[in-house]
């Protein structure tokens, strides 16, 4: 028993839904495509799962976030699979996979076969016991992954009102978590092992920005030690966390986010692995030409700095989705995937954005007393990498477009003078993509003016090689 499809995406998480939304803008036929995913629901945008959902009032819930409302794009329900002759193949299990044969074999042992796979397949979330330690069965501890996860979460909560919550990890699920158990009036103490929450993003300086905040919301942090054990009632419920420190804390519940790992098993030996993940080219593309794969799982060539990578974020699952399909449905016009790394997170009334790289020098700016502040890093005389917290649609989208220029930094004290004015003035003055290609632009290079006519001779240049950009281009499409 089995059946044939033409594309096939294996794993329903936040990859899968943006690729069928985009196999379906660029003609995919009913019958051809295929969504295979263990989780029961229609692909969703698992990042309401530690914000909205976990709200005490209204909290979001679906179909109010299926794909790809996070993107401000059409909302995919299951109707919507359904008119566009999409087969959902849900609550399923892949059990093998047959690269050379083309074929999935499920856990109902159904054989599914492809023609095109696209690997979606994500990453899980890492266990206690993957560390030696044991309770992750307990009934009040909760891990946050998937929609399942998120409803056990809720559950949980709701009986610990003004209870005691401890949340292991400090990165995105322990903060967002954290900020969210709060809301709920439950007492949140976070702990792991590093000197700062956040430590793979943050500086010491933006760390204790957000520390300070949490901490006036009643959250208490113990830093550099990690758990070593629970202490269970009868019932098996946890009612302490042990500390390796020595700390015994009390705890009617407990969140654990330390950590995801990709879910590559079945395509080992098989596929290239890289980095943790799946190596792929620059369409997205494995070392096998009729597999792809995207999202978390993906380890990609990031061209603007020379390297391969393997990002855990949604943005770069929605759109190394899109540029997979893109590049299956018109390889001719597809080029490579060309990504500028971006991390974003909403907590209590704050929220900021990452781009680029947390190579070099960093170099802070803004009033850090106040809501707008940020910080620069600069790597080899460029700029790499930008974080802003408080900032406008303008000021962000300035922010991005500043990094993907990587404009040279000269000055580093005026950098920091220039503050967030620094990546408004180069996206307003930036040459035509043609020109920037050919030559950096000199007034992107932060140099302090000796004298006055410095500065004016310097606004005469930069315009002059403005006008000449834009009478070249437009002689060019002439031509």
């Amino acid at each position: 028993m089995g059946r044939a499809f033409v594309y096939v995406i294996l794993g329903g998480g936040v990859a899968a839904g943006y690729a069928a939304l985009e196999f379906t803008n660029r003609g995919v036929s009913p019958g051809e495509l295929c969504i295979i995913s263990e989780e029961p629901a229609a692909p969703y945008e698992r990042p309401a799962l530690s914000k909205g959902y976990l709200l005490p009032e209204s909290p979001a819930r679906l179909p109010a976030f299926h794909t790809c409302v996070g993107a401000n794009e059409e909302r995919l329900t299951p109707k919507w699979y359904k008119e566009h002759g999409i087969e959902l193949v849900l609550g399923t299990r892949v059990k093998s996979a047959d690269m050379r044969r083309k074929t999935l074999l499920t856990a109902t042992g159904e054989t599914i076969s492809y023609k095109i796979l696209i690997i979606a397949t994500g990453a899980r979330a890492l266990k206690l016991e993957e560390f030696g330690l044991s309770g992750s069965d307990a009934e009040n501890v909760c891990y946050l992954r998937d929609l399942a996860d998120a409803n056990r979460l809720v559950n949980v909560m709701q009986s610990c009102a003004g209870g005691n919550a401890v949340v292991i990890g400090g990165g995105y699920i322990g903060m967002e978590c954290a900020a969210s158990l709060v809301i709920n009036r439950i007492n949140v103490t976070m702990v792991f092992p590093e000197a700062h929450c956040m430590a793979r993003l943050f500086t010491p300086k933006i760390a204790s920005y957000y520390e300070d905040y949490y901490k006036s919301k009643g959250v208490n942090f113990i830093k550099g030690t990690v758990l070593s054990s629970f202490d269970m009632d009868s019932n098996g419920k946890v009612v302490a966390v042990n500390l390796r420190d020595g700390s015994r804390l009390p705890a009617d519940m407990v969140v654990v986010g330390i950590g995801i790992r990709p879910n590559t098993s079945l395509f080992e030996g098989q596929l290239t692995l890289e980095k943790g993940g799946i190596k792929v080219n620059g369409r997205l593309q494995s070392s096998n030409s009729s597999v792809y794969a995207v999202g978390d799982v993906a380890a990609f060539p990031l061209k603007l700095f020379g390297e391969t990578r393997r990002l855990e974020h949604v943005d770069s699952a929605r759109k190394s989705a899109k540029h997979a399909v893109a590049a299956i449905m018109e390889p001719d016009k597809t080029g490579e995937f060309d990504y500028l790394p971006f991390f974003y997170s909403r907590v209590f009334a704050l929220s900021w954005q990452f781009y680029g790289d947390t190579a070099g020098e960093v170099i802070h700016y803004g009033d850090f007393s106040g809501t707008t502040f940020g910080a620069y890093w600069v790597n080899k005389g460029h700029l790499v990498g930008a974080f802003l917290e408080g900032g406008t649609k303008e000021e962000y989208e300035a922010v991005a477009k500043a990094t993907r220029l990587k404009p040279p930094v000269e000055d580093l004290a005026e950098l920091e003078r220039q503050g967030l004015g620094f990546a408004l003035a180069v996206s307003r003055r930036t040459l035509p993509t043609s020109a920037l290609e050919a030559k950096p632009s000199p007034v992107l290079v932060l140099e302090r003016s000796i004298y006055p006519w410095h500065a004016a001779a310097g606004v005469v240049l930069a315009a002059s090689v403005a006008a000449f950009a834009y009478l070249y281009g437009r002689r060019r499409r002439r031509w």
